[in-house]
């Protein structure tokens, strides 16, 4: 089960790579003055993933007018993202969780995906300014999308 509602966001420091190099992105950095979107997906190149986050691409701009920013993460390296976010296009920030602390953090382990080994449950929390979990969801299989209706009505009750 993900974290519940109300529980205090746990903090981290994840690697993303961009056109610059490596960067660290850390949550915490928005507290105060951004709500946070975590999405949590199970490998890049995969035909729902890929679906998911060029969805949420597209739409990146009804987020940031509800005040959030997008954080995507998986088991993936930093540059297997890059290269799937050049391809798909995909510009929302991807984090790198090789070791899976943050996943294990967030309750949002996968056992055993296809029989190729462990990695991050399709989850999605809302975080507020003050790093609380206002909305936590994890899909009952890696196949189903989550409920992003719900997740931007999370968002407005926080503006």
């Amino acid at each position: 089960m993900p974290l519940a509602v109300g529980t205090l966001a746990p903090d981290f420091t994840l690697k993303s790579k961009t056109a610059d190099g490596l960067k660290d992105v850390t949550l915490s950095a928005n507290f105060g003055s951004k709500n946070t979107v975590l999405l949590f997906f199970p490998l890049a190149f995969t035909g729902v993933c890929t679906q998911e986050l060029c969805d949420i691409t597209a739409g990146l701009g009804s987020y940031g007018d509800l005040n959030a920013d997008v954080i995507a993460v998986s088991v993936d390296s930093p540059f297997a993202q890059e290269a799937w976010a050049q391809k798909e296009k995909i510009s929302i920030t991807l984090v790198s969780d090789l070791n899976k602390e943050t996943t294990k953090a967030y309750d949002v382990l996968f056992p055993g995906l296809a029989g190729i080994g462990d990695t991050s449950a399709r989850s999605a929390f809302v975080i507020d300014k003050d790093g609380v979990i206002q909305y936590s969801e994890q899909t009952p299989s890696p196949k189903e999308l989550p409920n992003f209706e719900a997740v931007k009505a999370a968002l407005a009750s926080l503006s």
